[in-house]
This record gives structure tokens, C-alpha cells and sequence, in this order.
């Protein structure tokens, strides 16, 4: 009588406590009925503990999964369910005994709605302050393109980004070669990314928009009063700043040559001079260089330093022109829709064929680039959910003719080229480096561009 009482006791001490406790609790036979629920759950599913004993779980938990842990027998930990809205945090265990399943129990992290959520933008909280700290990050790092970010499904693309992959991790110079606009500075990117440098910073350099007489106390940096105008306590260089990590050199090609000698030192002797200083500073950086422009024929016209191209060019990476890979075009048009459409605001589900038959003929001289700005047009332009080819430029629309008047394929690409370059001007209304920067090429080369299609009035 006595041992009775006693297991009552017990009982009852065990259901005060399991009734207590902060997360919800059900139990479960071999058939997924429910033998018992503590009070917490119960006030949370707004049942009575009586209503519930004897009833299929699925008839009183949504999206329960505790009928088919008792089939499986394997358990479940930490599974998010979602239950009255939220998402709630699930443990299902298999009760075995004698090898035999002959139950379950469940238990549910956060019963309350409103703790929930407090939990949630607590969370949130965190995450913005990661946010905020990988964008920091980012901005001394400087390095903001992975692999991921390069857009492509042809043959040769995937060929070029392992080639990456295997060479990204040694500390040789690399030469990126290829049209303007065809993604040289993402490649750069991801070689830094993917190197033991990463975590050091990535610093671009421009040696095509620096005027020439400022491009050296860029690269190496000065001395207070090395010229009129020098800051106080002088200025770091970029090879400074870079120490450590990678310094990407776009449109090498565009550097003088009294440059030239300077940087091959550098590259040699592994240390600066800054502009008024008569000491060295050692430096510890990887060459990324990139060019659109033929180097070995400025080295024949003395135009750019023979010693200086094989130390930069030890390994060399040619990325094709778009029009050599049209495969990705379907694929680089639906990832750049995607992308302008959320930043610009609107719906677009489909594009005619007639777009696709004009994307699949057009040449793309601007490459990616190109592509990219021609889609940006076509979805701000769209009427509807659809783009068609009223929303594309007007060179676009005029291509399909361009393909009837028997021109050959240099007179088609330099009038879609003219065409590119007076639609950059008007845009930026006649200045020139802005054009030429938004075109991705340099100063230079857009003077050279002005020139040749009388542009330049």
C-alpha cells in the first residue's frame, strides 16, 4: 500500500516538474497517439491536456513529425517546424525498450510566439552587426568578386576558372589578357580570393586613368614636402597599403615607360622608394596585371619593356570574347535580368525571341560589359512582364539589318562600336572619361576611338 503511494508521489512529482518545464513536451505511443502533453505545450496549441490524450499526433500538431520517427525509429535533433506561424525548433527521440519501439518523445524550444520573436531580432541584430563588419571587411580588403561571381556554362570558362584554382594559391605574377569587358577584374578578384593572401589586402591600381605625373607617389607613396601640395606626414603608396596581400595593375598596358623601369626595380628588388625619401621600404606583394591591348607589339615599338613583360607574364590567363562563347549568353541575360530587375524594382518573367535571336547574332565587341548594359536598358524599358525588342537599344534593334546590307564583320563591329561610344558620351554628357571609365577602357584608348570614328569635334 505503502509502495503505491509512493509511486503515486512520484508520478505526480514527475508531471509537476515536465509541466514546468520552459519547452513544450509530447509523448506518443507505438501508434503515434499522444499518451501525455505538458501544460506548456498545451497553452501554446490553445488545447486542454484532456482533449488531446488519445488523439493521433497529426491531428493536433501541424506538420508534426513524430508519427514517422515511431515508423523509423531514427531520431530527429533540432529540425525546424514550422507550427502558428513561426518556426519552431524540434527534437524527436524513439522511446525503445527491449530493442522494441514503443513510442516517442517530442519536445518544442520556444512555445511562445512573442519570446520568439524576441529571439529572432535578437538574431537579427547579430546578423546586421556581421553584416556591417564582412562589408568593413571587404572595404580594406578591397578584393569583393569570388569565382561564384563569374557567370558561365561553357566549356571554356569552366576550363579557365580550374586553371585558377590551381595556380591562385602560389605567389607567381599573373598576365589577365582579353577584350575590354569581358571580366578580367573579377578574375583578378578571385585569385586573390583563392590565394593564402586573401586575408590580406587587395589593392587596384588603374595605370590608364592616374595621370602620368601622379602615378608614381600613387604606386610608392611620398615624404612630407616631397612637392608643393604633398600632405602633411606624407602618404602611403598602393604598394604600401597592399603589403602582404595583391596589387592588381589594370591596363598595364596604358603605363609610361619611365614607370616601367621603376616598377620592374620593384618586382626585383622587392622594396620602394617614395617620392623626397632616400630610404627603401621593403614590400611583400603579388602581381595580378591585366591588359586589353597587344603587349608584344608595344614591345616592338619600344612602347612598353621587354624584361618587364616576362616578369609579369609568368603565368597568363586569356579569357575568350563573348561572341567565342555564345553559350553563356542565355545564361549571363537571365542572371543580370534577375539582378536589375530586384534593384530596379520590377516583375520580368519572360523575353520574346525575337531578343534571343538578336542577342544570339549580335557580335558583342563590348563583351559582358555590353551585354550587361543592354539588359539594364531592355528591363527598365520593358512594358510589362515580357522584354521585347522595342525595349532594346536602338543599335540593337538596327543589328538584324546590319546582317542584310553584306558588310564584312570588321565594318559591323566598328559601327556597333561607334554606336556604343556616342550612346556612353550622351549618357555622360560628352565627358570623356567618364565615358571612357563607364565603358571599362582608358583614357587613351578612348582618344585613339574618337579619333578613328570622328568623334572627337
Amino acid at each position: 500500500m505503502m509502495e503505491n503511494k509512493s509511486i503515486a508521489f512520484q508520478n505526480e512529482m514527475l508531471k509537476t516538474i515536465i509541466d514546468s518545464v520552459h519547452e513544450g513536451i509530447v509523448i506518443v505511443d507505438e501508434k503515434a497517439k499522444i499518451i501525455y502533453m505538458n501544460k506548456s505545450y498545451c497553452e501554446f496549441l490553445e488545447k486542454e491536456q484532456e482533449e488531446v490524450i488519445g488523439k493521433h499526433v497529426t491531428e493536433v500538431i501541424e506538420n508534426t513529425r513524430m508519427h514517422i520517427v515511431v515508423q523509423t525509429g531514427k531520431e530527429e535533433r533540432a529540425d525546424l517546424q514550422y507550427i502558428k506561424g513561426n518556426y519552431m525548433i524540434a527534437n524527436r527521440i524513439p522511446i525503445v525498450i527491449n530493442g522494441k519501439i514503443i513510442g516517442a518523445v517530442g519536445t518544442v524550444i520556444f512555445r511562445d510566439i512573442h519570446e520568439w520573436k524576441r529571439m529572432n531580432s535578437h538574431i537579427k541584430s547579430l546578423l546586421l552587426q556581421l553584416q556591417t563588419y564582412l562589408e568593413e571587411w571587404k572595404e580594406d580588403n578591397g578584393a569583393k568578386y569570388t569565382l561564384s561571381d563569374i557567370v558561365s556554362q561553357s566549356k571554356q570558362m569552366e576550363m579557365l576558372k580550374e586553371r585558377v584554382k590551381r595556380i591562385a594559391d602560389s605567389d607567381v605574377s599573373v598576365l589577365i589578357r582579353g577584350e575590354s569587358g569581358t571580366g578580367k577584374e573579377l578574375f583578378a578578384h578571385s585569385i586573390h580570393q583563392l590565394s593564402s593572401r586573401s586575408h590580406k589586402p587587395f589593392i587596384k591600381v588603374n595605370c590608364g586613368a592616374i595621370p602620368d605625373h601622379l602615378l608614381e607617389s600613387e604606386l610608392f607613396g611620398y615624404e612630407e614636402g616631397a612637392f608643393t601640395g604633398a600632405r602633411k606626414g606624407g602618404k602611403k603608396g598602393k604598394f604600401q597599403l597592399a603589403d602582404g596581400g595583391t596589387v592588381f595593375l589594370d591596363e598595364i598596358g596604358d603605363m609610361p615607360l619611365h614607370m616601367q623601369v621603376k616598377l620592374l626595380r620593384v618586382l626585383q628588388e622587392k622594396e620602394i622608394e617614395p617620392v623626397g625619401s632616400t630610404k627603401t621600404v621593403p614590400v611583400d606583394v603579388r602581381i595580378i596585371a591585366a591588359t586589353n591591348r597587344p603587349l608584344e607589339k608595344l614591345i616592338e615599338e619600344k612602347r612598353f619593356r621587354e624584361d618587364l613583360y616576362y616578369r609579369i607574364n609568368v603565368v597568363s590567363i586569356f579569357i575568350p570574347p563573348l561572341r567565342e562563347r555564345p553559350e553563356d549568353i542565355s545564361a549571363l541575360v537571365h542572371h543580370f535580368v534577375n539582378k536589375i530587375s530586384k534593384r530596379a524594382g520590377k516583375r520580368i518573367t519572360a523575353i520574346d525571341e525575337n531578343v534571343w535571336h538578336i542577342f544570339s547574332q549580335h557580335s558583342w565587341p563590348g563583351n559582358i560589359r555590353e551585354l550587361e548594359n543592354v539588359v539594364e536598358v531592355a528591363v527598365h524599358f520593358a512594358e510589362g512582364e515580357t522584354i521585347t525588342v522595342e525595349a532594346l537599344p536602338e543599335y540593337l534593334r538596327a543589328n538584324s539589318v546590319y546582317q542584310l546590307q553584306g558588310k564584312t564583320l570588321k565594318q559591323l563591329l566598328e559601327e556597333t562600336e561607334k554606336a556604343i561610344i556616342k550612346k556612353s558620351l550622351s549618357l555622360h554628357q560628352n565627358d570623356k572619361v567618364k565615358a571612357a571609365e563607364a565603358l571599362g577602357i582608358s583614357k587613351s584608348t578612348m582618344y585613339e576611338k574618337l579619333k578613328k570614328y570622328g568623334l572627337d569635334g
